[in-house]
């Protein structure tokens, strides 16, 4: 079921993070300041699929297979804020001079790759629909965003943020936004938008941790390492696997992310802690892809992925959606007990579960 009201502006950066560096005096963040107030003044207004031939080589015999392919374009708002800009690059053309260019048509080939490769899934609404984003949008600003239909990319203001291609997890996070509209329609406000941000950060950590080889062990676990600049006291936007931790900076304060339940954040701010609460359901996905091991988007990814698509209420909530994992790790893996077992330890450990729980509970 998708919800059917109108689409949020799922921005990365969180508004309060732009709000600290808005409020910020400081003489050498001067740029900064003024690109943040800007970027929080603004309000972004909201396919036959392609395929490929793979040849493989199996028991000496030539096989070939149909497989799903992207179809990219990617184009150059020129420092404005209309959109879709102009195009730049298509799916067919070599690179180009500009690197935001191609950090963005890699990243939504490596997300698109993951949904396929790791979930079956064609693109983001499972329909092998094109994917589009735009770069260099507005001047100095300060996040991207998925819009309902496009991925878009600020550069960032120089002094505290970098530009947002830069990062794969960030480019595989916002498609994720559109796989989350598309499959499930989490309402962006509460618990289940911050199940919404979480999930989109699953599908960025997955993505950047396909494209590398990593497996669980070997895996940063973070979310948007590299945007910020050299003058940040900070990794990341977010750590997954130790939420709280990403940044302690003069100027952004200390990541306000919680690990437990005990310290959920009751806010009227950014949707309800949107941002903020999604460190308790990430770092229960952490918990359970690192006591399975191996590569994260295996088991514990497609878990978490059929539970985003087994019909999961909009308004659901963590309990809901722990509950929704469950099932999935029983139906799809009920010979490897291990990985219930996975997906219990991950809730309990942030306490969304008190104890080791069963679907007869």
């Amino acid at each position: 079921m998708v919800h059917s009201g109108a689409l949020p502006h799922t921005a990365i950066v969180p508004p309060f993070l732009l709000s600290r560096i808005a409020e910020h005096a400081e003489p050498r963040f001067a740029q900064a300041a003024v690109a943040a107030r800007a970027t929080l003044a603004r309000d972004p207004r909201a396919s036959a699929g392609r395929a490929a031939l793979r040849l493989d080589v199996e028991a000496g015999s030539l096989v070939a297979e149909v497989v799903a392919a992207p179809d990219r374009t990617i184009s150059d708002a020129e420092g404005r804020e209309d959109l879709p800009g102009v195009p730049v690059r298509h799916e067919d053309d070599d690179p180009v001079a500009d690197r935001a260019v191609n950090e963005a048509f890699d990243g939504l080939g490596a997300t698109f790759e993951l949904l396929w490769e790791a979930f079956e899934r064609a693109s983001f609404d499972g329909r092998g629909s094109a994917l589009f984003a735009t770069v260099h949008y507005g001047r100095d600003y300060d996040n991207a965003f998925w819009d309902g239909e496009r991925m878009v990319f600020g550069d960032g203001d120089g002094e505290i943020f970098r530009g947002f291609t830069g990062s794969v997890s960030v480019i595989g996070h916002e498609l994720g936004h559109g796989v989350i509209q598309h499959a499930s329609g989490l309402v962006y406000e509460g618990q289940s938008g911050a199940l919404n941000e979480s999930i989109a950060d699953v599908l960025g950590a997955l993505t950047e941790q396909r494209m590398r080889g990593q497996s669980a062990d070997e895996a940063t676990w973070l979310i948007g390492a590299g945007i910020f600049t050299d003058a940040v006291e900070g990794v990341a936007l977010r750590s997954m696997r130790e939420p709280g931790t990403a940044y302690d900076d003069d100027v952004l304060g200390r990541d306000p992310q919680p690990a437990h339940m005990r310290d959920y954040v009751e806010t009227t701010e950014d949707n309800g802690g949107v941002h903020i609460n999604s460190g308790i359901p990430n770092r229960a996905f952490a918990v359970t892809a690192l006591a399975l091991g191996g590569f994260a988007w295996e088991r514990a990814g497609r878990v978490w992925y059929g539970a985003l698509t087994s019909g999961l209420s909009p308004t659901a909530d963590f309990a809901a959606f722990a509950d929704a994992t469950l099932v999935a790790a029983e139906a799809e893996y009920g010979e490897e007990p291990e990985v219930a077992d996975a997906v219990r330890a991950g809730w309990v450990a942030v306490g969304v579960w008190q104890d080791e729980r069963s679907l007869d509970d």
